[in-house]
């Protein structure tokens, strides 16, 4: 009991000294507010209210019906626009898609004819057009299909169909899993870097001299730094879920919460960890972040949030089975994504738990010759 109280007490010092630092307050803000909103509303290569003029050559029942299918939120209204105005609008940048339907094209599909649609794009708007020919082919193949099955037109049918349904995230917006990833990211950064901060400002500001000289353990401040880190983490991690995926971005989802905090608990047990064993390798902060953020930009490509993990080379994905980031982004996708039960993630959180205290023995040995290095 003795050195429970120590560890609570300690880290009640530990957010007494995050409480005077407006640096650290100013990044965690941050980082569970602005940094999730904006990439996911932002930084999605999906076509949303893309500018799009119909030239109907043709003036039929068909191809009325295929300008009116061009709704939002993929298009915004279609603009009806002449054939002499094609140069003119690209030019000036007034549309990013014209969709040029030629004279008799319900003649030519009557007769059996395949006539062709040409699709005017603009590409300096790279994002939206890459991915938005492909949707104006199928609204426009859609269409003609319909046409042709009404007038009793024999259809050419594939020999392999794919037909794809998406259970919890239907209409495949991008930004969902943009601001998922990000809050897992955030936590991981922020751990690393919240319990590295704690023990070089101690250093640098030489208050650590003064804890040596009193009867406490490594271990106790280092568990101390370790708990009153994470508390904060997870705070303020829980608050960005609620208040900005769920709330500002509007992301259903579909897990238990208290299921993803047991699990975030088990992860931030290992990741402050990691980020007290970089603290012990360097002297300043500078150096710190030096050594840090290559660690934060391996873990974040490498563990399966940016680029699945089956893509990557065999030995790869063996070595990443050891960095708890890998159990953590597989266990909050199941949790958040497809609504996992704890019988379907125990694999990934025990994994994590085994993960940490490896992390947590091995720093705890540098933490103790760390401090017997300045004593």
């Amino acid at each position: 009991m003795r050195y429970a109280r120590h560890i609570f007490q300690l880290g009640i010092k530990e957010l007494l000294s995050l409480a005077r630092d407006p640096v650290l307050l100013f990044l965690i803000l941050y980082s569970f507010t602005f940094s999730v909103y904006t990439p996911s509303k932002s930084a999605v290569m999906d076509v949303v209210n893309a500018s799009i003029a119909v030239v109907d050559e043709d003036n039929s029942p068909i191809s009325r019906k295929i300008r009116d299918s061009f709704l939002p939120p993929l298009f915004l209204r279609p603009a009806v626009l002449p054939f002499s105005d094609i140069n003119r609008a690209m030019n000036e940048g007034e549309y990013t898609f014209i969709v040029d339907i030629p004279p008799k094209f319900q003649h030519d599909l009557t007769k059996g004819a395949t006539p062709t649609i040409e699709v005017i794009t603009d590409a300096t708007a790279m994002s939206q057009a890459g991915r938005g020919p492909s949707y104006i082919q199928n609204i426009i193949m859609n269409e003609v299909r319909q046409f042709r099955a009404y007038r009793g037109q024999p259809q050419e049918r594939p020999l392999v169909r794919l037909v794809t349904r998406a259970r919890f995230n239907p209409n495949m917006q991008q930004g969902w899993f943009v601001a998922i990833n990000q809050i897992i990211n955030n936590i991981s950064v922020l751990a690393i870097f919240l319990t590295g901060a704690a023990v070089l400002r101690e250093r640098e500001h030489g208050t650590i001299e003064h804890l040596l000289v009193m009867p406490l353990r490594p271990a106790e401040l280092m568990f101390s730094k370790i708990w009153a880190n994470g508390l904060v983490v997870i705070l303020a991690a829980m608050a960005s879920m609620y208040l900005v995926v769920k709330g500002a971005i509007g992301v259903p989802v579909a897990g238990s919460m208290r299921l993803f905090l047991g699990g975030l608990i088990v992860y931030l047990f290992s990741v402050t960890a990691l980020g007290i064993m970089l603290a012990t390798v360097v002297r300043s902060m500078p150096q710190f972040g030096l050594l840090a953020f290559p660690v934060f930009i391996a873990m974040s490509l490498l563990s399966g949030g940016q680029t699945p993990l089956e893509s990557m080379p065999a030995w790869l994905q063996r070595v990443m089975q050891f960095v708890p980031s890998t159990h953590f982004v597989s266990f909050s996708q199941a949790v958040l994504f497809r609504n996992a039960s704890p019988a379907m993630v125990w694999p990934s959180v025990t994994k994590m738990f085994l993960i940490g205290c490896a992390y947590t023995v091995y720093t705890l040995s540098r933490f103790r010759k760390m401090l017997a290095a300045i004593q």
